[in-house]
């Protein structure tokens, strides 16, 4: 797959992945073949022998190769990006009813990433140049956030749901608090070469980035309930473990839902566990 998360606690016990262009959602559902679908919607439909002797219950079809997945907080909800999708390449799921669809009638541009508010009934998207939070609930634009950056990554919300974190091909780190400004509070430029993933950890006050440069950076990010102070942001360490490949370097990242471990990704083959 190209990318992997973990669910929340509470949801289903294993993770979901893409895979060219399908989703491969875990375990859940009754047995039995889907319906007859319409045309051009989404199919839901039951594995390979060999992949549900891996865990995967459902292949749900994408019109374009997926590249991402990101979780409602909830465990029920699966957001899937699909770049070369259009006015589809934002599909979300329902793991209970097996269902999914679109929210946007047509697109702002290629998307490239999309995260679920973990507290509201928000979905931040990330186009090339902008982060837009649409209300799910009112069907509105809520926010836009303005990150200068030439062309956006990856980008992660803070479980207190008050701060976003934005990784760019261009180097760009970029630190939002939402109640702020929409422009970023702070911008790192650490990374040597483009920024592929970013992700804040669901409990602890860690956050880390992973680049083309083959490293891993991983950060101490306290936030405050005081509305007053801002968010204290310090550098911990830089994790090295892979090589370049085809002038790529580390691919995703991923840290376990509640301990201290940072999983990774690299264009190299591997995948390597950091517990310390």
């Amino acid at each position: 797959g190209k990318k992997f998360r973990w669910p929340p606690p509470g949801g289903e016990p294993l993770p979901a992945a893409v895979r060219g262009a399908a989703l491969l959602e875990p375990g859940g559902g009754e047995a039995g073949a889907s319906s007859e679908p319409a045309e051009g919607a989404v199919v839901w439909s039951r594995p390979s022998a060999e992949l549900q002797s891996e865990g995967v219950a459902w292949e749900v079809s994408h019109v374009r190769s997926a590249t991402s997945v990101s979780w409602h907080h909830r465990g029920d909800y699966l957001a899937s990006v699909a770049p070369e999708g259009a006015s589809r390449a934002v599909l979300l799921h329902q793991l209970s009813r097996r269902k999914s669809g679109s929210p946007f009638a047509k697109s702002k541009g290629r998307v490239e990433a999309v995260a679920f508010h973990p507290k509201k009934p928000w979905l931040c998207v990330a186009t090339q140049r902008h982060v837009r939070i649409y209300d799910l609930a009112s069907q509105e634009l809520h926010k836009k956030l303005n990150p200068s950056a030439k062309w956006i990554s990856s980008l992660s919300v803070h479980p207190g749901g008050d701060n976003l974190l934005l990784g760019s091909y261009d180097k760009r780190l970029c630190w939002f608090d939402l109640d702020l400004s929409a422009s970023p509070y702070k911008t790192l430029r650490s990374h040597s070469l483009a920024i592929r993933s970013v992700a804040f950890h669901p409990r602890l006050p860690l956050f880390a980035s992973a680049s083309d440069d083959a490293s891993v950076h991983v950060y101490h990010g306290r936030v405050y309930s005081d509305l007053m102070s801002n968010a204290l942001i310090v550098p911990l360490k830089i994790l090295k473990g892979h090589e370049i490949a085809s002038h790529l370097g580390v691919m995703d990242i991923a840290w376990h839902p509640t301990q201290p471990w940072l999983f990774s990704a690299g264009a190299d083959g591997s995948i390597l566990l950091y517990t310390g």
